[in-house]
């Protein structure tokens, strides 16, 4: 289970990822695609959205005023899946946010280059999403979650995030 901390800190991060990575100013609106294994009505869901959008709002991003969301909750359905994974494609994104390995896999094979930053797969590299965690390759990048909440375990995860 990912911890609040540990979401808000890396999915905030990551969000800044296309701006950090492109070296672009952050005054141009940044469009992210969450696509997560969960249902929208999921309390989880909610609690991991809200986490989200405080943390990008502490790297100075608002939905609505310089970042546009899409969202897309599958339940695990795998046609869903697909589906959302070729939409999130097809929408030219920035970068995709990743809840849940078995949508990594689906995106994949859609697109080689849109940037995937995902958590919560079990095995990264031996699923064959990312080459090592160190050199992940490719479009993806695997963000490895403790869930431990202890002090040194937040400010490690703060620090890769603002790497990113």
């Amino acid at each position: 289970m990912i911890g609040r901390r540990e979401f808000i800190t890396l999915l905030g991060g990551a969000a800044a990822w296309p701006t950090v990575a492109r070296g672009q100013q952050q005054r141009r609106t940044a469009h992210i695609g969450v696509f997560s294994y969960l249902r929208e009505n999921d309390q989880r869901a909610k609690v991991y959205i809200e986490a989200f959008l405080k943390g990008v709002a502490e790297f100075g991003w608002s939905q609505g005023s310089n970042l546009r969301i899409e969202y897309r909750y599958t339940g695990g359905n795998a046609a869903l899946i697909r589906q959302y994974a070729t939409e999130l494609s097809a929408l030219a994104v920035d970068v995709v946010l990743v809840a849940g390995g078995s949508h990594v896999g689906p995106l994949q094979q859609v697109t080689r280059t849109l940037p995937i930053v995902f958590v919560e797969a079990a095995d990264a590299v031996g699923s064959g999403f990312v080459e090592s965690l160190a050199r992940p390759g490719g479009n993806a990048l695997a963000l490895p979650i403790s869930n431990s909440t202890s002090a040194e375990n937040g400010s490690n995860c703060s620090s890769r995030s603002r790497r990113i």
